[in-house]
């Protein structure tokens, strides 16, 4: 069987696995969180896949090449810690309050205007997510059959794979997709790394180069700019991606709190180190091919792994890498996909059109649907672009729109919904502008929108105006509503007289 065989098999497989995960697939809850019902080792495959995809088997070994790690601080680095943070600071407390989705949690604790805005930035922020994994697709499916499907036909047909097994069954699929193509992950880019070093003259010569060439170097230059521009860039997945529907669905879907809570530390930090894998193979692939790797650093540095394993390996281990990019790429895919769709079905289409609840799960799957379609022609509008880049970008949106809100929210008990607008305003304000203009260049725009937006959160929650008096007494009203129900919660006798007396 030829290699292009071999992948068909792979993704039937897949699309098999979605299927029959889908059969649990019973109402809204079990599409969106699984049922909240998965154990620790699928929350840990589920987080760790969260963010293996494209750019950390295509994007960010090239740019590791070029740059060393203090070039790639924000993916891994940044995205791994995002994870551990989320685990230790916020699965605990919002796996307790038993929402939907991450903008249920806005809605429920600001309002519905935050709960808009905050939802309308998480998911923009899924479109250069999405479209780098429809980009990889294109990509492995046009370096596999060499040529013969082009890059674009490639987007289409991996965005309709990803899209019909994820339609069909929600988080349900995602999570049991996730935990067979984590294992060949793991296992595929292990073999290869040790083939890879055994091209390169052995594993101490890989970490010999990179030593040479200064690439395990982390920090930047010593310089106020330099260190400024780390820092911003290392916050961009690190902060932009804990309000993050993807993540939330991930770990709140822990059978749970205990599990909600070990599953991203652990993912996380595993995804971190195993990191270096992808890193430590382009390595050798340079020392093995250096006339071709010379020319491909030039024109097109993704193409370096693929290319190495292609005119250089095996065919078993050519099966296993390509089936290691389509399962790491699939996987990630698949969630960032769904996040987006559940985001807006629960949290901003409900404001334009009335939606029937018995009609709810089909809503989603139309418009994930809808949204694949949407991804699928942006991807191809921008192909070319770097996957690093694409997926850099996609997360700064929540960062100046979404983390102030979702932080405060949690640990202070001062934030009102005034300080959220003012938070979002300013942050999008400073970061247009740094973005936008030549001032840019000077202070970065990811850490200067954090900066205004944390600002903004603080004075306009403590400014003492009208608005921020009737929220305050908005919440105290709930609150006491609260202990009275608790308080008369298995004395029904009670609750006429409870009621009588508050009124």
């Amino acid at each position: 069987m030829t290699l292009i065989g071999f992948v068909l098999l792979y993704i039937l497989v897949t699309i098999g696995i979605g299927v029959w995960a889908s059969r649990r697939v019973k109402d809204t809850n079990d599409f969106a969180l699984a049922g909240r019902s998965l154990p620790l080792p699928m929350v840990i495959t589920a987080t760790f896949a969260t963010w293996f995809g494209s750019e950390t088997i295509l994007g960010l070994p090239g740019r590791f090449i070029e740059s060393g790690i203090a070039g790639v601080i924000e993916e891994p680095f940044g995205s791994g810690m995002a994870l551990i943070l989320v685990g230790t600071f916020f699965a605990q407390k919002l796996y307790r309050l038993n929402i939907l989705t991450i903008g249920d949690f806005y809605r429920d604790r600001y309002g519905t205007g935050v709960e808009m805005l905050c939802s309308i930035a998480i998911v923009i922020s899924y479109l250069g997510w999405v479209g780098a994994q429809v980009t990889a697709l294109g990509l492995v499916l046009n370096l596999i059959t060499e040529g013969m499907i082009s890059v674009t036909a490639g987007m289409v047909i991996g965005a309709v794979v990803v899209l019909f097994y994820t339609m069909v069954g929600g988080m349900w699929s995602v999570a049991w997709t996730d935990f067979f193509q984590m294992i060949i992950i793991v296992a595929g880019l292990v073999a290869i790394l040790f083939f890879a070093a055994d091209l390169a003259g052995g594993m101490s010569n890989v970490v010999e180069y990179a030593r040479e060439k200064n690439l395990f170097h982390a920090l930047p230059e010593p310089t106020p700019t330099g260190w400024l521009f780390w820092i911003s860039a290392a916050m961009t997945m690190m902060i932009g991606s804990i309000p993050q529907q993807d993540v939330f669905q991930r770990v709140m879907s822990a059978k749970d709190v205990r599990t909600a809570v070990a599953g991203p530390i652990i993912g996380g930090s595993v995804y971190i180190l195993f990191a270096f894998v992808p890193m430590l193979i382009v390595v050798a692939a340079v020392l093995a091919m250096p006339d071709v790797s010379g020319k491909l650093l030039a024109e097109d540095p993704q193409q370096l792994l693929p290319t190495l394993v292609r005119d250089h390996m095996p065919i078993w281990l050519r099966v296993i890498f390509f089936g290691a990019v389509l399962s790491a790429v699939m996987s990630t895919a698949s969630a960032t996909m769904l996040a987006p769709s559940t985001t807006f079905v629960e949290n901003v289409l409900p404001h334009f059109v009335k939606l029937n609840p018995k009609n709810m799960l089909r809503t989603m799957r139309v418009t994930l649907a809808l949204f694949a379609l949407f991804v699928l022609i942006y991807s191809i509008a921008l192909e070319g672009a770097a996957i690093y880049d694409m997926v850099a970008m996609a997360y700064q949106f929540p960062v100046v729109g979404a983390f102030w809100p979702l932080v405060c929210g949690l640990y202070w008990k001062q934030a009102t919904r005034q300080g959220c607008y003012v938070s979002i305003l300013f942050g999008t304000i400073c970061w247009s502008l740094l973005t936008w203009t030549p001032m840019g260049e000077v202070f970065p725009n990811v850490l200067g929108g954090f900066l205004v937006a944390g600002i903004g959160m603080v004075v306009g929650s403590l400014l003492p105006t009208e608005g921020n008096r009737k929220f305050r007494l908005e919440r105290q009203m709930k609150a006491e509503q609260a202990l009275g129900a608790q308080a008369t919660e298995g004395y029904p006798a009670l609750a006429p007289a409870a009621a009588s007396a508050s009124t």
